[in-house]
């Protein structure tokens, strides 16, 4: 191994247990990006300045939501990847599906789920379905911080061999140092993306056009992922693991597309006067 190898911080996947039951940092990553997400989104409604007046929902309805939204990551999230990765294994063994707390949810498949909640729940309550997309687009960096970090920990999604001083040899891989990707990701998905979504929002009062906050999300997670990819180890074996293609990359293309629409739309909309 070269003496430049980070060495990788092996972290024990279960934080700790009670009797028989064992408690997953994988399980306590999801559990607090929600609870973080879920704070930050009822702090937004709660502020009528960001609106310019009232706030198209309110605080009861955004805790109302945290269950919709919940479904909605994990079980998206889970036959996301069960449909879009790996549909060959989990058809011979079905009955390793709801192991959510072995690894294995994606991405794209949790935003498929959490825009079916926003629809449904937005009808249900009479909220502006783009508005309760934008407050759930702004609190997402927060999961998918701790999403990545969670895949770092479980030794998943690991870059490509790379000879960087800060590549690692990850448990389960091979003895090729690769690119940490996880930490990558969590810094661009997480801090970057959370950052760039709190100045449209304080700085230029987006959520006053409704879409855009969910477009510039649409947009930049597309964007950063499909960077990633090139970093990342690609799917062996994928049917759109094709030249300089990844899933990543094919399944983020209509994420932009979708993003550029909706920035487009809000901007030939009147803003929300006060």
């Amino acid at each position: 191994m070269p003496l430049f190898v980070i060495p990788y911080p092996i972290v024990d996947p279960i934080a700790f247990e009670i009797g028989p039951v064992s408690v997953r940092w994988y399980g306590l990553a999801y559990m607090a990006g929600i609870l973080l997400g879920w704070l930050y989104g009822r702090w937004l409604v709660s502020r009528p300045k960001l609106w310019n007046g009232k706030p198209p929902m309110t605080v009861p309805q955004a805790d109302d939501f945290l269950l919709w939204i919940t479904l909605g990551i994990v079980v998206g999230g889970r036959l996301g990847f069960v449909l879009f990765y790996e549909p060959s294994y989990y058809w011979q063994h079905p009955l390793e599906i709801p192991a959510v707390w072995n690894g294995g949810m994606s991405f794209h498949g949790g935003l498929l789920g959490v825009i079916i909640a926003v629809y449904f729940f937005s009808r249900a309550k009479d909220i502006n379905p783009l508005s309760l997309g934008d407050v759930a687009s702004a609190a997402t960096p927060f999961g998918l911080f701790f999403g990545r970090i969670a895949n770092f920990i479980n030794s998943e999604v690991y870059g490509r061999p790379s000879d960087v001083p800060w590549a690692m040899v990850f448990p389960g891989a091979d003895d090729m140092p690769r690119h940490p990707s996880q930490l990558y990701e969590a810094a661009l998905e997480g801090i970057v993306l959370f950052i760039i979504l709190a100045i449209a929002t304080y700085r230029y009062k987006a959520l006053t056009r409704p879409g855009t906050i969910f477009g510039l999300f649409l947009c930049f997670y597309g964007l950063f992922r499909s960077l990633v990819e090139f970093f990342r180890e690609p799917n062996a074996g994928h049917p759109l693991d094709i030249g300089i293609l990844t899933p990543g990359i094919v399944y983020s293309i209509p994420m932009i597309l979708l993003g550029l629409w909706l920035i487009w739309r809000a901007r030939t909309k009147p803003a929300i006067e006060p």
